[in-house]
């Protein structure tokens, strides 16, 4: 025996099968809840003012914090997400787990959009020198924004 749903049901169905999506979306200046991937930090939004749970969450903090409200990272904000979580996957202190959403924080933070700096002036802004991953060396200072490059790679060119 065949069994459907009553007739007043499938319009309401309908209805709230459409109107979902926009009920769905947030005012503006309404903030959801953090979608994280890993701590208090990794994934769009944080716990702050959580302090991170391991390496990893603190390259993600440093990386929020380099991070305008409602807007795009800066290239080297996203650049020392990547070379921080790298430095994390190849690690063999760190616990397997740990290394492998290190490596997916990586090549995340390698995808993500940055904010384009703009000229102030009709003159045309300076050509950026291209810097490469391996040529970076992590940064001594816990509180820095970007890695510097190796004096080698300034000698390689």
């Amino acid at each position: 025996m065949k069994r459907s749903l009553p007739r007043p049901v499938l319009p309401l169905l309908l209805l709230a099968g459409l109107t979902a999506p926009a009920l769905a979306q947030a005012a503006p200046a309404v903030r959801g809840p953090a979608v994280l991937l890993h701590g208090n930090y990794c994934g769009p939004g944080n716990n702050a003012p959580a302090a991170p749970v391991d390496a990893l969450d603190a390259a993600c903090a440093r990386h929020d914090a380099c991070t305008p409200d409602d807007a795009l990272p800066s290239k080297a904000c996203n650049l020392r997400l990547q070379v921080d979580a790298e430095r994390v996957a190849d690690d063999p202190r760190q616990p397997e787990d740990l290394r492998i959403m290190a490596g997916l924080v990586a090549s995340g933070a390698a995808m993500m959009p940055f904010a384009t700096a703009r000229a102030h002036s009709p003159v045309a802004a300076p050509v950026a020198t291209a810097v490469r991953i391996r040529d970076l060396q992590p940064s001594d200072d816990p509180t820095a924004t970007v890695a510097r490059p190796t004096p080698e790679a300034d000698d390689a060119e």
